[in-house]
């Protein structure tokens, strides 16, 4: 690891070679552009004098593009590895526990995709038993739906227990009422920062060119709720009404050494979603529920890499704005306690989960507290962090009014 004159507490996932970006406020300024150094954040206003990180969103920084992404990476090493800049530490550095941190991005469009080989089987398994698990286009494509950008939420925003229709398949009719199966998705997204053309597909090849960098997403799920409405459109309310990411937007550039070829496609993927150069990354993520770990999804092993879901996502000539997200669907492994949501844990709540306290839980209870985070190892073998994203389940409106 590049030495730093910043204070990076030993074994820090959040030293020089990640760099990761957020919003933040101090408590005598606005909101504004910063790079997580340890425990601190390093005002980019302060640091760097550009007014483009007197901003209260990445947006108009990512919209500049990689030439100007790595130039600012470099001034920024440059200048946390000078020590003649200690001197200004106390100018541009903010500990940590003295700021509020805030969504990191004006969400522009939301897509959520499918990617686990691992996830769809199970899922196939359970609900279609007598059949193949996975559909006939699920290797000839990534699977995806558009999801509701105002809906995506920071990191920390409770998130209240949804109402809709649910119908048992026993049951005669639908009623209404909050969801009784609240889940997660363990999820990796990715933030466009470079538009396209509107009419002009972009190419895996030019997956760096448009994504800035990558986040954890949590995407909040109601299957009940999801199970009544989702034939024959797919999601709907079911995964609308919330969407957490996590407040820091890990360059792609800090990646560089996790980078790994994704599983092997058979068949081979059409030509426009071949790979020069595959984009799999070997990410270790975590679930933690109620302060208990209960899965270990691992990420290397998606079929689908991001710059695929980036190509077919424009390959019908749709557009990509500044501020895009999109997500790779819930990451799962092969093992029973890699599984990246409750409906696979539980097997869709016939295996209950038992937690160390002496608690079970099929699905999300109200005052559930979830947590996940992810790691990579950067390129001298460091840890990079990609943080955290949480929330606690709050009851129905209905019920808190």
């Amino acid at each position: 690891m590049t030495n730093t004159w910043a204070p990076v507490p030993e074994g820090s996932g959040f030293g020089i070679d990640n760099l990761p970006y957020g919003i933040f406020s101090p408590s005598d300024v606005g909101s504004r552009v910063g790079v997580r150094i340890g425990d601190h954040v390093l005002d980019l206003r302060a640091a760097l004098g550009d007014q483009v990180f007197e901003r209260a969103s990445l947006n108009d920084f990512m919209a500049r593009g990689r030439d100007y992404w790595t130039a600012t990476r470099r001034r920024i090493i440059d200048l946390l590895t000078d020590p003649t800049q200690r001197v200004r530490a106390a100018e541009i550095l903010h500990p940590l526990d003295q700021v509020t941190l805030h969504l990191p991005i004006e969400v522009a469009d939301y897509v959520d995709f499918y990617a686990s080989e691992h996830h769809a089987t199970n899922l196939g398994t359970m609900f279609r038993p007598d059949s193949a698990a996975l559909l006939p286009n699920w290797k000839h494509l990534p699977v995806g739906y558009h999801g509701r950008a105002g809906t995506i939420i920071a990191s920390g925003t409770p998130v209240t227990r949804p109402s809709g229709q649910r119908k048992a398949p026993a049951d005669p009719s639908p009623v209404f009422g909050p969801s009784a199966r609240l889940d997660i998705e363990v999820e990796v997204g990715y933030v466009v920062g470079t538009p396209s053309e509107l009419g002009k597909p972009v190419s895996t090849k030019e997956f760096t060119d448009h994504v800035f960098g990558v986040c954890l997403v949590n995407d909040w799920s109601a299957r009940d709720i999801q199970a009544w409405e989702y034939v024959p459109l797919g999601p709907f309310l079911g995964k609308s009404f919330a969407t957490s990411i996590s407040p820091w937007i890990v360059p792609l550039d800090a990646l560089a050494a996790a980078r790994v070829p994704t599983p092997q496609q058979d068949p081979a993927p059409l030509p426009y979603l071949e790979e020069p150069e595959p984009w799999g990354l070997d990410l270790r993520l975590e679930f933690v529920l109620n302060g208990h770990t209960v899965s270990r999804p691992p990420y290397a092993q998606m079929y689908w890499s991001p710059a695929q879901m980036l190509s077919h996502m424009t390959v019908n000539g749709a557009s990509l704005r500044t501020g895009d997200l999109f997500a790779s669907g819930t990451v799962s492994g092969p093992e029973a306690n890699q599984r990246g949501s409750l409906i696979e844990l539980t097997w869709n709540g016939t295996e209950p989960l038992h937690l160390p306290d002496g608690r079970t839980r099929t699905f999300l209870e109200d005052g559930d507290l979830v947590t996940l985070s992810g790691s990579a190892t950067g390129p001298s073998g460091s840890p990079i962090s990609l943080g955290e994203v949480t929330a606690r389940i709050q009851p129905p409106e209905a019920a808190r009014s």
